[in-house]
């Protein structure tokens, strides 16, 4: 057990202590934040506090970081497009219709499963399991570059990187409707639908900060071909933010149209390019997969229709 003791300043009086936590300590992730709280691991003053606590500044919190535990979680031999792998790092092209990681509904067939034996005994377990450091995610029916961690010590990079936004993630989209402008951002926090809590939404009140940055690549007749850049990674980001703006993207059918488009699983979204610093050499790294497939012939039907 891990011992770490944080100083509340006074300028952070009014923060839920979740987030504060999760800003500070590097690789922890809100959910694990919120199960160290459950679980008693988290003191404010001496005293145990509830994930809803709010800070009034001058405080001192005391953190307890259980052992990273085995999960049950079975290695599945899954093939995976690899598409840059080393002692630290493995990044993988994930195909539309894979979970990440396993969740009610999909016990297994995940990218998790497949990276657990792929990697064999390279795992990260800095949110206190010991499992492939998934440290962003990509939607079910969203294609494209994810990255995970080999260790604990690639992890913490990573983690890092995504707070001070040097990961960098882009992502090709198609939007319906047309744009006025060749570029532009769309800068609202995401936070739970107050109805749905399936689903996310713009909250101005209490969501999340979130960013992102779009251009135009290709006009077509009701639609748009945009490339779509990561400022912050919000679950469902794009395609909520798009949405928000008039431009729902192309299939999907939470955030748009309540039909499916010919031809798509899901919506039309492909994380295209993904840069890193690697956690080890220190160089950057960029890479960039070409679109699939069934995305080309998306959009090959839209250009015959213009």
């Amino acid at each position: 057990m891990e011992t770490r003791i944080l100083q509340v300043n006074k300028e952070d009086a009014g923060q839920r202590l979740d987030s504060w936590v999760c800003a500070r300590v590097e690789g922890l992730t809100r959910s694990a934040v919120q199960r160290l709280l459950e679980q008693g691991h988290v003191t404010v003053s001496g005293r145990p506090a509830g994930k809803n606590y709010r800070l009034s500044g001058g405080e001192q919190v005391e953190l307890e970081l259980p052992e990273a535990v085995e999960v049950d979680i079975i290695p599945q031999n899954i093939p995976l497009d690899v598409v840059y792998e080393d002692d630290d790092v493995i990044v993988v092209n994930k195909p539309v219709g894979m979970v990440v990681h396993p969740a009610p509904g999909h016990p297994d067939g995940t990218l998790v499963n497949a990276l657990l034996h792929h990697c064999g005994s390279s795992l990260s377990g800095i949110n206190g399991e010991l499992r492939p450091g998934i440290v962003h995610r990509i939607d079910r029916d969203t294609s494209g570059l994810i990255i995970a961690a080999k260790n604990d010590a690639a992890h913490l990079s990573l983690a890092a990187q995504l707070q001070d936004h040097t990961l960098a993630r882009t992502y090709a989209a198609v939007a319906v409707g047309g744009f006025k402008e060749d570029e532009g951002t769309v800068d609202a926090p995401i936070g739970r639908h107050p109805v749905d809590r399936k689903k996310m939404a713009i909250d101005r009140k209490n969501g999340r900060e979130a960013v992102t940055h779009w251009s135009v690549l290709e006009r077509y007749s009701g639609y748009t071909l945009i490339e779509c850049r990561l400022e912050t990674g919000r679950t469902h980001q794009i395609r909520v933010h798009m949405a928000s703006v008039g431009h729902p993207l192309l299939g999907d059918m939470v955030y748009g149209a309540k039909k499916p488009y010919p031809g798509l699983a899901g919506q039309c979204l492909h994380a295209r390019k993904l840069k890193f610093i690697h956690p080890t050499t220190g160089e950057a790294v960029e890479l960039e997969c070409p679109l699939p497939d069934w995305f080309e012939q998306v959009l090959d039907k839209l250009r015959k229709t213009t």
